[in-house]
């Protein structure tokens, strides 16, 4: 007997017009540290474009073990891998209907997506010591995809949920911008404590 698919009464337009979004950013952030990676491969002297302080650059977290932690450059992951929500948003708008193991799958990678973005903020404030502006573009737009496509599976039924829970989501997708905002938030509060970030950024624009 065939599996009966989670009912979504409508079609999740504002989610999938997001994941174009957010996945055009991200690939283009992708694209500009491949370019700045083969640039410093070419020449060891290169200073990246993105290069502004000792605080706020590409180059450091490029050169470092963290910016190959899989053994190639991590911005070859976001070239491959952003392609997949843009596929998905562009699917969604044209009336494409997902079996659950697709989900499944698709969550997956944004779970991996957040997971691996909260450690290289980790690794970033903490070890390395540098904001790099490209990696905190990916930053901005993994966190609230991350956010909206899991409340969405939640919501619908596809993540298995008790119906109480299936509620709270649909309630909680109206405040993914402002769970990103926090999110935000948070990240330059560690900035600030662990880099006094704010005032080298004002430093490096106005000193």
């Amino acid at each position: 007997m065939p599996e009966a698919r989670p009912h979504s009464p409508t079609r999740p337009t504002a989610l999938a017009v997001w994941l174009i979004i957010a996945g055009a950013i991200g690939w283009w952030a992708a694209f500009q540290l491949t370019l700045e990676k083969i640039q410093v491969l070419a020449d060891p002297d290169h200073s990246a474009a993105c290069d502004f302080s000792v605080l706020v650059q590409c180059t450091a977290n490029l050169n470092s073990w963290q910016g190959s932690v899989f053994g190639f450059p991590n911005p070859l992951i976001g070239l491959a891998c952003w392609v997949a929500p843009i596929v998905v948003g562009c699917a969604i708008l044209a009336g494409a209907r997902f079996a659950r193991w697709f989900w499944w799958l698709f969550e997956l990678g944004m779970l991996f997506a957040f997971v691996f973005v909260c450690w290289l903020i980790a690794q970033s404030i903490f070890s390395l010591g540098t904001l790099c502006p490209w990696c905190m573009v990916t930053w901005a737009v993994t966190i609230p995809s991350f956010y909206a496509v899991t409340l969405h599976l939640l919501r619908t039924g596809i993540l298995p949920a008790p119906a109480s829970v299936r509620r709270g989501a649909a309630r909680l997708m109206a405040w993914v911008p402002l769970m990103a905002i926090v999110s935000y938030a948070v990240i330059v509060l560690l900035a600030q404590v662990r880099l006094n970030a704010l005032d080298n950024i004002f430093a490096t624009l106005f000193g």
